[in-house]
């Protein structure tokens, strides 16, 4: 036991040390299936994921000038410089209270032809045009003279610790996030559009995780990515252990003003974003994204009435499937191999609500409001009790 415990405690400070925050897996918390080399969505290849993080000021809520907790997240499935390259992509609701733009054009089309944008809820419409005017201004679609698109927007609320009727996402901020895209190792926690949420009863905020598997001879990789805030802290569960049952009058959220609201416990959103390198139809990815309520319910969400819980999945295979005036011909997996990819798609899931919460530090905000980060020790000290870590 003391052992393990010295090896945790070193990789705490080495994490601190090097300015790295720790990941779940970091603190012992087991989970099912191999990752890939940077366990997030980025290990699909071509993915790329940027932010814009605004933070400032504390105190009293002054409408327009603050606190503001809040911030833009990016993502291209080809990578920025591919420009206007189409991915299928299909899309689910597991409760529609909340906002993804542009989905009615990817069902209908089976095509994602736009980055993906993460943002709070009052921003969605600063985001859809500041991204439109970018597409103008890097010719996003090379050339064409005359083209229509339909930005893909996503949102969930941080208004409990953020200015959110202070509007202060602005154009650069968008166009921070999409510069700062990149493949490889991505930051977790209080980043993005994940920076003023909350979850399950803690700091919520951005997360991601992937994984690896064969289907026969044929390696593939799933990635998720997830803007987390949603679900109440007593359906909290970490490993099989009902964590938030065990932590029920440990650090709950402090909330002076506003003094009427309408939240009820549980209340709240998740938007996650599917990648794979699996050649799927959009049909399939349907399939894939109607599976990512079980990575959500296992740690403990349950589709409250108040919650937009939103989804979407794509697949980078087939570059070369959207043409506007040739026939195309394409691959696809057999459904009755999909089973890998529904597994890896439920435990992506998982592993990226987790990694939110886990690399999400304590914020306080409007009014001192405040949400207090997944305390640590205390949840390596339940698992332990479980025996879901080693003594």
């Amino acid at each position: 036991m003391k052992r393990t415990f010295f090896v945790l405690i070193v990789m705490l400070i080495c994490f601190h040390s090097y300015g790295q925050k720790p990941r779940a897996r970091d603190l012992g918390v087991p989970f099912v299936g191999k990752t890939g080399e940077f366990n997030a969505i980025t290990d699909v290849k071509g993915v790329e994921v940027g932010y814009s993080t605004i933070i400032s000021g504390n105190g009293e809520n002054i409408v327009g000038k603050g606190p503001i907790r809040t911030g833009v997240t990016a993502i291209f499935p080809r990578g920025k410089a591919k420009k206007f390259s189409p991915v299928y992509a299909n899309w689910y609701s597991l409760n529609g209270n909340g906002e993804m733009t542009g989905t009615t054009w990817v069902s209908e089309s089976g095509f994602l032809e736009t980055p993906i944008m993460i943002t709070n809820t009052n921003s969605v419409g600063v985001v859809r045009d500041a991204v439109l005017k970018w597409y103008v201004d890097t010719d996003w679609y090379s050339g064409e003279d005359w083209w229509y698109t339909y930005p893909v927007v996503a949102e969930t609320y941080d208004g409990f610790l953020n200015d959110i009727y202070g509007f202060h996402v602005k154009e650069e901020n968008v166009l921070e996030a999409i510069k700062n895209s990149s493949s490889g190792k991505i930051a977790e926690g209080n980043v993005g559009g994940g920076t003023g949420m909350m979850c399950l009863g803690f700091k919520g905020g951005t997360g991601t995780s992937s994984r690896v598997f064969k289907i026969n001879d044929s390696t593939f990789t799933v990635g998720a990515i997830v803007q987390s805030n949603f679900g109440a802290k007593r359906n909290l569960s970490i490993a099989g252990v009902p964590v938030g049952v065990e932590l029920k009058d440990t650090l709950n959220y402090k909330f002076n003003a506003p003094p009427k609201s309408r939240r009820q416990e549980g209340d709240g959103s998740i938007i996650v974003i599917i990648a794979t390198d699996v050649p799927l139809l959009p049909h399939q990815l349907k399939r894939i994204a109607q599976r990512i309520p079980l990575g959500v319910g296992i740690v403990g969400g349950r589709g409250s009435n108040g919650s937009g819980d939103i989804f979407l999945a794509f697949s980078t295979a087939n570059e070369s499937a959207f043409n506007r005036d040739e026939t195309t011909t394409v691959e696809t997996m057999s459904n009755d191999r999909l089973m890998p990819v529904f597994e890896a798609t439920v435990q992506a899931v998982e592993e990226a609500i987790i990694n939110a919460m886990v690399a999400a530090e304590t914020m306080e905000g409007i009014n001192g409001n405040k949400a207090y980060a997944l305390p640590h020790d205390l949840l390596i000290e339940t698992l332990k009790k479980y025996n879901r870590i080693q003594k």
